[in-house]
């Protein structure tokens, strides 16, 4: 009898391969997620209650966001430079944390512009070092796994976030700043569980120069070709991929209630938390290239397809694929670039990437504004959708690992 040979082969023999301390990275990055999820959908509605205008609420998150790209390459080439992850991580995540009831304790604006850019720096501190022990963890066979279980636990927080903030709002109406902080609970868990991981040491030289904000951009000439010509292509693709809102207001244009769009929203990432780790064993198997090139091509045809969604079917089968595009992409990009790297860099080279993504996401969404606004919601969904079958060409061409010379 022949032997049936599957991409998906049962998941126990994988979970066994994965180590304590991706579980518990994982499970921080759940807690976290959680936190800010509780938040992320009633945020601009708190805002708004509070006397900010639709201008400085863009211009609140555009400058925090800006931030937390500045600041992830440069703490990321720290991490690398001092072989050091943890107290990055640990730093990071408690920040994210406290940031959360300092929104509850005013409502001046320079206040919570305070501490929603705590908030964002945190991000940033934690994100590069993060990656690279979750990469540490991994050899190159197993990078997609182990980061694909890191994207499930953290959209899984995403799900729950969200769920329990339309709970809380429908039996407490309006008490935002207690909702800001019942958030700081599983932020703090998050933090908590850090303190239970043990650190390798590494022995290395620390640096000669200070570095400066911007340092981490010379790694860019210092990088390997491979890196560089990866990073192109996926920051190409950040630039037509401009914010999740724009669906959702997609959905509030064909005249449905905000409970459904939020209700869609969680769908969503329910769909990418289930779909992230068997992606990732897939990647691992049949190469992580192609799964993200498949990821991307999922994209083209959801925007394509949301230029002339309609229904609720519709939009339901076409969210449903937009959470296997994040599934195949997110966590699978990460996988990729870890594996081009040399070991020292990788916090460097996952933190100027991501960086770099910041800067054109904000660039991408500005521009989709601007389109939506000039030529209507069609024009803008059928330029990202026919724009994603360029970015896949280009795709074809990058190696999936280095050279060997």
């Amino acid at each position: 009898m022949s032997k049936k040979i599957s991409i998906f082969p049962t998941y126990r023999s994988y979970m066994k391969r994965i180590s304590r301390t991706v579980w518990i990275l994982s499970l921080v990055s759940f807690f976290t997620d959680l936190a800010s999820e509780m938040l992320y959908p009633v945020m601009p509605i708190y805002l708004k209650e509070i006397g900010f205008s639709i201008l400085l609420i863009g211009i609140l998150e555009g400058i925090a966001e800006a931030v937390a790209g500045l600041s992830k390459g440069y703490f990321g080439k720290l991490s690398d430079q001092y072989a050091r992850r943890l107290p990055f991580i640990k730093s990071g995540y408690s920040l994210s944390a406290i940031s959360k009831p300092m929104l509850a304790l005013s409502t001046i604006p320079i206040w919570v512009f305070f501490a929603r850019t705590i908030d964002r720096i945190g991000k940033g501190i934690r994100t590069g070092a993060r990656d690279a022990l979750l990469s540490d963890e991994a050899t190159p066979a197993s990078k997609g796994q182990i980061f694909g279980l890191h994207r499930a636990m953290d959209t899984l927080g995403a799900v729950i976030g969200p769920m329990v903030a339309i709970w809380f709002l429908g039996k407490f109406p309006h008490q935002y700043t207690t909702l800001f902080y019942l958030a700081f609970i599983p932020g703090v868990l998050a933090v908590a569980s850090l303190f239970i991981l043990k650190e390798k040491k590494r022995s290395v030289q620390p640096p000669t120069k200070k570095i400066k904000l911007l340092s981490f951009l010379s790694y860019w000439n210092e990088s390997p070709g491979t890196y560089r010509k990866l990073v192109i292509g996926l920051l190409a693709f950040a630039v037509i991929n401009s914010s999740d809102v724009f669906l959702l207001l997609k959905m509030k244009d064909e005249g449905f209630t905000d409970t459904h769009v939020i209700g869609i929203y969680i769908f969503y990432n329910l769909v990418y938390a289930v779909a992230a780790f068997p992606l990732g064993v897939a990647g691992d198997r049949i190469g992580l290239k192609k799964v993200l090139i498949g990821g991307i091509f999922l994209f083209g045809i959801v925007y394509s397809g949301m230029s002339m969604a309609k229904s609720q079917s519709t939009f339901l089968i076409l969210f449903a694929l937009y959470g296997i595009y994040a599934a195949a992409t997110e966590g699978i990009s990460k996988a990729w670039i870890s594996n081009v790297v040399k070991p020292s860099d990788t916090a460097t080279a996952i933190g100027t990437y991501t960086g770099l993504q910041s800067i054109c996401a904000l660039i991408a969404s500005s521009f989709a504004g601007l389109l939506w606004y000039k030529l209507g919601a069609t024009s803008l969904f059928l330029f990202s959708g026919i724009g994603a079958l360029g970015i896949i060409l280009y795709f074809f061409t990058v190696p999936e690992m280095p050279n060997k010379k």
